[in-house]
């Protein structure tokens, strides 16, 4: 099968990281170092909201870690509708979407909301020869993450100091 006959649905990402828009940037941040991702898509519910880009993300830094943790990731989306295709788009026309918006990732949708993610490495990959054979299209599975820090507990002022291994 050719690049050319090849449609999103088999070519798109199905195991996904995405965000909900009220996560903070520093949270997004940690996502993509965990994931080794490019694009984080960011949603409500299976609603595709817009794709965060690490550029992006590291263009608006600014302060520190408290001042990243106070703001959310909604608010750094672009105004201007998100480009997206639906699974039966075939791939070159998922490349003309993509260099029109000027972008390099689109949101694979349906009826259902986010199936996938396209970006320009799955269609190199594609025009190289380098997918498996086609897939098609099921369901997927989107990892949706929420870490929360977890303290130390704090000792009492006047009882000795345990240490973990004690505990």
């Amino acid at each position: 099968m050719t690049a050319e006959t090849r449609t999103a649905g088999q070519v798109m990402s199905r195991v996904l990281v995405a965000v909900k828009p009220e996560e903070s940037p520093l949270m997004a941040w940690e996502l993509m170092r965990r994931a080794g991702v490019h694009h984080l898509p960011v949603v409500d519910g299976r609603r595709v909201l817009g794709v965060l880009t690490r550029e992006e993300l590291a263009t608006s830094w600014s302060g520190g870690p408290q001042e990243q943790s106070t703001r959310q990731v909604g608010d750094l989306l672009r105004r201007a509708r998100t480009a997206r295709v639906r699974p039966e788009t075939p791939l070159p026309q998922v490349a003309a979407v993509m260099l029109d918006a000027g972008v390099d990732a689109v949101p694979v949708v349906s009826a259902d909301g986010l199936v996938g993610l396209i970006t320009a490495r799955d269609v190199l990959a594609a025009v190289a020869g380098r997918l498996g054979p086609a897939r098609e299209t099921g369901e997927v599975l989107t990892g949706m993450f929420h870490l929360e820090p977890v303290l130390p507990e704090r000792t009492a002022p006047d009882s000795p100091a345990r240490s973990w291994r004690e505990a």
